[in-house]
């Protein structure tokens, strides 16, 4: 909360020129502790900003007077080579994710910041050196664990929760439209 010796440098962001004060701050190792701050949230008519990597250029990581829920307690990364698969937690950072993955001899399709959250990333489409080639992040997201609104913990995959599955790839399409920089075409884009 304001007044306390760490909220200054808990309510900062990656963009500096961003300067906001939420009412309190809740870091979260979980995601039952993520769903106790969106409960509280929302029974206390706050509003909610959610600070995974905190790259978020116009600031949406933060609010004023609202409640931060902060992610830096969620940095799991587990790789599985064989199945070629990535979980990761909320908080990792492509760089962090990059590391991870090398070990095995893969390479994930992160952003060309090592800083950037890999949530935001993916979620915001996942633009990133080799789009060309495979697509974007989000076209790689095979489920997502989440916490909804009414403070559910919620899973969503192709098989299961499918409507929120393909809400959170970028909505009502169930292969959306990769854009003009990701299609292989013999003829160059237009300025």
């Amino acid at each position: 909360m304001p007044g306390n010796g760490a909220y200054d440098v808990a309510r900062k962001l990656w963009n500096g020129m961003i300067d906001k004060h939420p009412a309190l701050i809740a870091f979260c190792a979980n995601a039952a502790d993520v769903a106790h701050a969106v409960s509280f949230a929302r029974d206390h008519e706050l509003l909610v900003a959610i600070k995974g990597g905190a790259h978020s250029f116009s600031g949406k990581s933060s609010c004023d007077g609202g409640l931060m829920i902060d992610l830096s307690g969620m940095k799991g990364i587990e790789v599985d080579a064989e199945e070629r698969i990535a979980r990761v937690q909320p908080r990792v950072l492509g760089g962090e994710l990059d590391v991870q993955t090398q070990l095995y001899g893969l390479a994930a399709m992160t952003g060309s910041i090592s800083r950037t959250g890999i949530a935001g990333l993916t979620l915001g489409g996942g633009f990133s050196r080799v789009s060309r080639k495979y697509g974007l992040m989000i076209d790689s997201l095979r489920s997502a664990d989440i916490v909804t609104g009414d403070g559910k913990h919620r899973h969503a995959s192709a098989d299961e929760n499918p409507d929120l599955y393909r809400a959170l790839r970028g909505g009502g399409r169930k292969n959306p439209i990769r854009p003009w920089y990701c299609q292989k075409s013999s003829a160059r884009h237009p300025n």
